[in-house]
């Protein structure tokens, strides 16, 4: 089975979020399981020149974009057993970042049609090609305009993930044939809302739909949820299937990272303390024996941050120290630089973001919260609980899938459903209580340890889903 997985980012060359870390992670973990998976996204100039150097000039063609006839050139790289195929043009893709440029429509647009004419010039088949969010959208119209008269096409299958359905694509009508260089027939496949949707055309374009979690599947047919999408994917829904996501398990590894005060594992939990005792430290937060909850986040209103703001000062006159990294809207930066002004000792604030210091927080961590409004899948909650920390999420998307309410002495976080400030104060005065069991807490902290966030399970998802399309039409 061979599949070209397109993506407009992938770790470590090129990556904004979520996305990024999917696509650097999720073909290794199919190659390990003998697909022939491979990775095309765009030659960024923000890619490493330490990777520029090692790639391999393959060809170069001209992408047809509507009146416009552009260079494409493709490099190849072989990271960690997978290839990856970069595409180049400098005209798109020589500027600083990935995203937000006037001109995002064409761009994304020549990427998408320069993945199915690159195919014509590699030796490479492949039977699925898995697109990615509004950016590669447009690979699974194009394939449907333009190339399902050419052999090496006829039996091409192609799916879509959808990471984030708030982010979609929409631009004015007038781009489908100026821009975009689709038939004017192909304008009712693009059409939503007065609107070119990009998003939209991939689901009704693509063989098969989904979503980086099972909860995330059933929660966009909501209105509440579906950014106006859902009466598309109800018509759709017979596609449409939830994958949740792995984590790079090497990555994050307790028992391992340099990064940390002190690794250690489920036979030995002791190393925990002197991690926490280092963050106390980093924060200056009292060494008075307080559990700490700590928020690694971008500081948007998804995240919940508008229930952190309303209960926080009771948390922290509850004895709960809060830790909180992250960077993002003004009003909550400030807001949150108030916190830490007015609660020294017991709220430790630090804006913006540090990969290292986000990893000691994870391990230093006794509680890590995520009071998400919705969360695709979500990837913190996975990575807190490789360092013992015990997850506190609300009930929705991704969250829901990986982490089930203690209380019944079974689960491996704390849980509350409604989006609702004193329910969330509630799930952590939950977990302050049990923390001062220690013998339970203990309990606890290993059943975070062993829950199996590894890409290998998503890996065999996915391969069941690859071999069903293979069996459409």
């Amino acid at each position: 089975m061979k599949v070209l997985y397109v993506s407009s980012e992938a770790v470590p060359f090129a990556a904004s979020g979520g996305l990024g870390d999917v696509a650097g992670s999720l073909c290794r973990a199919l190659r390990n399981k003998r697909v022939a998976a491979r990775v095309v996204l765009p030659l960024y100039s923000d890619i490493p020149q330490e990777y520029r150097m090692k790639m391999k000039y393959l060809c170069n063609f001209n992408v047809s974009l509507s009146w416009r006839n552009q260079y494409c050139g493709v490099f190849e790289l072989n990271h960690n057993g997978v290839i990856y195929y970069f595409l180049d043009n400098e005209y798109y893709f020589k500027r600083s970042g990935l995203y937000g440029y006037y001109d995002d429509a064409e761009r994304f647009a020549f990427f998408s049609k320069a993945v199915l004419e690159m195919l014509l010039h590699i030796d490479f088949d492949p039977d699925i090609i898995h697109c990615n969010d509004w950016q590669s959208a447009l690979t699974t119209v194009y394939i449907n305009a333009y190339y399902r008269h050419i052999p090496k096409f006829y039996n091409i299958k192609t799916a879509i993930t959808i990471h984030n359905i708030q982010y979609q694509g929409k631009y004015g009508l007038d781009l489908v044939e100026d821009v975009l260089g689709l038939p004017e027939q192909y304008t009712s496949v693009l059409e939503y809302q007065g609107c070119a949707n990009f998003m939209k055309g991939a689901i009704v374009s693509a063989d098969k739909v989904t979503t980086v979690s099972p909860t995330y599947a059933q929660e966009i047919m909501d209105p509440w949820f579906s950014y106006s999408l859902d009466p598309i994917l109800k018509d759709n829904q017979y596609k449409l299937c939830g994958i949740l996501n792995g984590i790079d398990v090497d990555l994050y590894n307790a028992g391992t990272d340099i990064n940390i005060a002190k690794t250690f594992s489920v036979k030995d939990l002791s190393g925990k303390e002197d991690c926490k005792k280092e963050i106390r430290e980093i924060f200056g937060l009292y060494d008075d024996g307080s559990p700490v909850i700590s928020l690694i986040t971008r500081l948007v209103a998804q995240k919940g941050l508008d229930l952190v703001k309303y209960v926080l000062e009771y948390m922290l006159n509850s004895g709960l120290h809060v830790v909180l990294l992250g960077s993002g809207d003004y009003a909550y930066e400030s807001c949150f630089q108030d916190f830490a002004n007015r609660y020294p000792g017991r709220f430790g604030l630090r804006l913006g973001f540090d990969p290292i210091l986000a990893k000691k927080i994870y391990a230093g961590s006794d509680m890590f919260l995520m009071p998400s409004k919705f969360e695709p899948c979500g990837l913190s909650q996975m990575i807190a609980m490789r360092y013992a920390t015990v997850p506190i999420v609300r009930e929705t998307g991704g969250l829901k899938d990986t982490i089930t309410d203690s209380g019944d002495g079974e689960g491996n976080g704390f849980t509350f459903k409604s989006y609702n400030a004193h329910d969330m104060l509630d799930a952590c005065l939950r977990a302050k209580g049990a923390f001062e069991n220690k013998e339970y807490w203990e309990v606890l902290m290993k059943r975070c340890l062993q829950y199996d966030s590894s890409w290998k399970r998503a890996a065999d998802s996915y391969i069941g889903l690859y071999k069903e399309m293979l069996t459409l039409w």
